[in-house]
């Protein structure tokens, strides 16, 4: 499901793919369920590819999401704008006890928390990845970079070079 929850760099909130054009694809954010085109020109980042460090390698951002709903209940998480560095880093560890504390900074525990509950207050609520449940090895993550398997951002190269070619 979190292959299809986008971030696009530029715009607040996450968007859902809805469909995909030659040139373009259309997303709807979560927030406002406005949709939007997303050009090949837009660096976009599927929740499903996204890894966060940890003192044993990277962990994917599905795990985090599944242990933060396991603490909480299924329900959002209860913060205040203004929580600071060492409170995030505090809740932070009772997700991912091992997490990297010299590379992950609190604006993107933050943000990690901001997109739970957005995910969460949209009733998306199954944080399985598909590449998880064939592999069987739920956290663990494939060697090389997060974005070869982001099927967006291949479809997007795609686009480009076929914009270059025509």
């Amino acid at each position: 499901m979190l292959k299809e929850i986008l971030s696009i760099s530029g715009k607040s909130g996450l968007f859902k793919l809805i469909s995909k054009g030659k040139n373009l694809f259309i997303a709807e954010s979560l927030i406002d369920k406005k949709r939007i085109p997303v050009y090949s020109t837009d660096k976009v980042v599927s929740l499903g590819d996204i890894t966060m460090y940890t003192n044993d390698g990277d962990t994917r951002l599905s795990h985090i999401f599944h242990s933060i709903k396991q603490k909480e209940n299924g329900e959002a998480i209860p913060f205040s704008p203004s929580i600071t560095s060492d409170e995030l880093k505090v809740y932070f560890s009772e997700i991912l006890p091992d997490f990297d504390r010299e590379r992950v900074y609190p604006s993107d525990i933050k943000k990690v928390m901001n997109w739970y509950n957005l995910l969460i207050s949209s009733g998306i609520t199954d944080f399985k990845d598909e590449d998880e449940e064939n592999e069987g090895n739920e956290g663990e993550e494939k060697n090389g970079s997060p974005d070869e398997n982001n099927e967006v951002n291949n479809e997007v190269d795609k686009v480009e070079n076929e914009t270059k070619e025509g």
